[in-house]
């Protein structure tokens, strides 16, 4: 399966180099091999086969995260939330630079793992700060106390890294990160029906059984750096799904005729196909100028929140006109825009909210005309 639109990293330069337009090549490459298959129970492990996480570790590269996570959503959105879950998981094992999790993260690489990011309460979304869970010493390990909720891999996942306080009267100081297996002593884990079919999930934990990952107090720099990683490519991610869509409703309007010519020759079809592909195009370009600047002296503050909030925000945009564009059949459940119509909406809250990047804007802008 191909896109008939311009690959992921052709008409992004300066943004994405050589590098990246060859792993652009090879990820179109193994996910059409392996399309059949990306929409299963063992999705989780296919992507290990695929060799697809060796891009998580042992470092980083926001590019490719982008690469890959367009690729993967054009083709399964739960594939692609499976492995953007699987980066989550493993992003704090890095940073904490323990030998002790080297069997961990090489296991999650190739895929023998699946881990989840246990960091939302049903009190603390957004607010991470106002976490309840709170983590005791239990002789050499730790107990763990609280409830965590809207938890991806919930169903698959081996293990999760959960944040707790381990020392409440510090405040967000104390929040720490932990290593939790999936069937430790005290957690007891219960799936979330959604509107898609991801793996989601509550984790309740009563004296349940955990290890520190790194210091205790290094919970919320580990919790925001990972997601400050990896919240770029959930633009990219939003572009495949709308992608996928602009290229269902295009097939879907040369063949379809009505009154005695297909519906691609009129112009109000037309004039939603040029809006559809003018916004997928900018939220392409805004991905990967934020990709492009992570980490350089060229990141600004708003760069990241810009293209997750744009690109997601028109990601549903350019599917519902798919859906419109396909008529009664666009809600037949199964269709393909019918499913991504579906797939699309939770982007714009997890990972920061559309409410949130704007506040974000909003503060930088504000910041920067009260410095000047």
């Amino acid at each position: 399966m191909t896109t008939t639109l311009a690959p992921s990293c052709r008409a992004l330069a300066p943004f994405f180099d050589d590098e990246d337009r060859r792993l652009d090549e090879e990820c179109a490459r193994v996910v059409t091999a392996n399309a059949a298959e990306l929409h299963g129970a063992d999705v989780g492990k296919r992507l290990g086969t695929m060799g697809l996480y060796a891009h998580l570790a042992p470092s980083v590269r926001v590019r490719s995260l982008c690469v890959i996570r367009e690729r993967l959503a054009y083709v399964s959105p739960v594939a692609d939330s499976v492995f953007a879950v699987q980066g989550l998981a493993t992003h704090p094992l890095l940073l904490a630079s323990d030998p002790k999790w080297r069997a961990v993260i090489d296991d999650a690489s190739a895929g023998r793992r699946i881990g989840g990011f246990a960091l939302t309460e049903p009190e603390a979304g957004s607010d991470v700060a106002s976490m309840r869970s709170v983590a005791r010493r239990d002789g050499d390990s730790w107990s763990i106390d609280g409830d965590k909720t809207f938890i991806s891999n919930v169903g698959i996942a081996d293990f999760f890294v959960v944040f707790a306080n381990a020392d409440p009267a510090a405040g967000k100081k104390g929040i720490s990160a932990f290593f939790v297996a999936k069937d430790a002593l005290g957690l007891v884990l219960e799936p979330i029906e959604t509107i898609d079919a991801h793996p989601l999930g509550r984790l309740t934990m009563r004296g349940c059984k955990a290890t520190l990952i790194g210091d205790v107090g290094r919970g919320l720099r580990f919790a925001l750096g990972t997601l400050d990683v990896f919240r770029t490519s959930v633009g990219a991610a939003a572009n495949g799904m709308a992608m996928r869509a602009l290229d269902e409703a295009l097939a879907h309007v040369k063949k379809r005729v009505q009154f005695g010519k297909p519906l691609a020759d009129f112009q109000l079809v037309q004039g939603g196909l040029a809006d559809m592909v003018t916004e997928l195009d900018a939220a392409r370009l805004l991905v990967a100028r934020a990709a492009w600047a992570k980490g350089t002296a060229h990141e600004s503050p708003t760069d990241v929140p810009m293209a997750k909030m744009f690109a997601t925000e028109a990601a549903q945009r350019v599917i519902d006109r798919a859906v419109q564009l396909f008529g009664g059949l666009g809600v037949v459940r199964g269709v393909p825009v019918e499913a991504l119509y579906r797939s699309v909406r939770a982007l714009r809250i997890y990972e920061g909210t559309t409410e949130i990047q704007k506040l974000i804007i909003g503060s930088a802008l504000a910041k920067e005309s009260a410095a000047t």
